[in-house]
């Protein structure tokens, strides 16, 4: 199967899945790395995605 747009890609799925479970466990963190820890995991993780598009 050949992809015909990033989405279609293995690799982006899997990415994407991943920055969506780093979402949901990063909602468990203190509070007081909400702003912080919080942002930087969460931006890292969506940045996969972004550049494999």
């Amino acid at each position: 199967m050949i992809a015909k747009v990033h989405r279609d890609l293995e690799v982006y799925q899997l990415a994407f899945d991943a920055a969506m479970q780093v979402f949901e466990l990063s909602k468990r963190f203190p509070i007081e790395e909400r702003y912080s820890l919080t942002d930087q995991i969460r931006r890292s993780s969506r940045s996969v995605c972004a550049n494999l598009g």
